[in-house]
């Protein structure tokens, strides 16, 4: 096993990996700006928790799967690709089912703490993947490892925040031409399936 690298190069490889890791948070927080209809920008308590959600899944998979990585690494591996498609492919899909209903009827809500949860696992699957690395790349002890998971989930967690302010700011405009609900869901089956077929 090859000892960690020396700390200037370990710390530019945990960033460029905290923010490979962020992408898909970004991607789902600007769906839920677009999709979440806060007109006015006040008691945003849920996004914080959503972000914080985020950035906690993003840091603690890696940890299972630098934890895992002897007993489990080969169930791992055969299905953390078709759970990560199955629970974005699910809300997705829900959101393109309800695109087509009453605004009123429609019930796909990034505040609920339910959805929050379902789509902080699914963004963070891939991450029991990194821990495995973690566990091939010198990272032999708990201690070791504190430091990336901190990086990777402030990261995401601030991703997060970027994410749906982006999607707020430009989402008015896009309602008033689209279906926000749809290319929201569509969005989200499209990175399960990245994330199934890379």
């Amino acid at each position: 096993m090859q000892p960690v690298k020396n700390s200037g190069n370990r710390l530019a490889d945990v960033l460029l990996l905290a923010v490979a890791l962020a992408m898909d948070c970004l991607t789902v927080s600007i769906v839920s700006g677009v999709t979440s209809h806060d007109s006015d920008g006040t008691s945003q308590g849920w996004l914080y928790r959503m972000a914080l959600l985020f950035g906690l899944f993003q840091a603690l998979m890696p940890l299972l799967g630098w934890l895992g990585i002897v007993h489990f690494q080969t169930y791992i591996e055969d299905y953390n690709r078709w759970i990560a498609f199955g629970l974005l492919a699910l809300i997705g899909g829900k959101m393109v089912w309800e695109s087509f209903s009453p605004e009123d009827e429609q019930h796909f809500n990034p505040r609920k703490l339910t959805t929050q949860l379902l789509l902080a696992i699914a963004t963070s699957i891939d991450a029991l993947a990194v821990g495995m690395t973690f566990a091939c790349t010198g990272y032999v002890v708990l201690q070791h490892l504190i430091s990336p998971l901190v990086v990777i989930g402030l990261v995401s967690f601030l991703f997060s925040l970027a994410g749906y302010h982006l999607g707020c700011r430009f989402g008015r405009s896009i309602a008033k031409r689209m279906r926000p609900e749809l290319i929201g869901g569509l969005i989200l089956i499209a990175i399960g399936l990245k994330n199934l077929l890379a």
